[in-house]
């Protein structure tokens, strides 16, 4: 485990700079919590191990919730008629990550513009509700207006980042920081 926590320094240590870079277009606040409300949350096994050691730190009250959350969950799961299956992160407690030291890769990177292989950028879904980015996208055209960044005054470009899930669980890091990353399910199908 030694080796995925260096691997998280290294990683932590560039997003930090990528959010100060992007400064001004990046709203993330304590409690919004918007990324953890509807998703799929893909989680390497390595991670699952990670998030479990701060699960474990918890007291009792939050672990049951967070059981208890996980069993209803996978009950919404198992009842699902739809493909793509979203849901609330169980370990999201009153709007806040409760193992937020130990959360995943996937929600470490959330909030940045970040660059595909294709050559496009994704903009984070938030830039829709009024939050990260949402003062420079043209959201009819989904994309980053060049008319909105001037009106900024601001020196500092909206700026497209490789920290797709893919690439930064990608056999490159397992190489460089001599550990496996392991299989990648949803986080609910981590639990039994």
């Amino acid at each position: 485990m030694h080796k995925y926590i260096a691997y998280l320094e290294y990683i932590n240590g560039k997003l930090s700079k990528y959010f100060r870079q992007q400064e001004p277009y990046i709203f993330c606040k304590r409690g919004c919590a918007k990324c953890c409300q509807k998703g799929d949350y893909p989680f390497r096994q390595v991670e699952v191990e990670y998030l479990l050691q701060g699960f474990s730190q918890l007291d009792n009250d939050k672990k049951q919730l967070i059981l208890d959350k996980i069993q209803k969950i996978k009950q919404e799961k198992a009842d699902c008629k739809q493909e793509n299956f979203m849901y609330e992160c169980p370990f999201l407690i009153n709007n806040e990550c409760s193992v937020y030291e130990y959360r995943g890769i996937i929600c470490r990177t959330f909030g940045l513009i970040s660059s595909r292989e294709n050559a496009n950028s994704k903009v984070p879904f938030c830039a829709f509700e009024g939050l990260n980015y949402s003062n420079v996208l043209d959201v009819e055209n989904n994309v980053i207006s060049e008319e909105k960044f001037l009106a900024l005054n601001t020196d500092i470009e909206p700026l497209a980042y490789n920290v797709s899930y893919k690439y930064l669980t990608s056999e490159k890091f397992e190489k460089v920081f001599e550990f496996k990353f392991g299989e990648v399910r949803s986080l609910i199908d981590w639990f039994i």
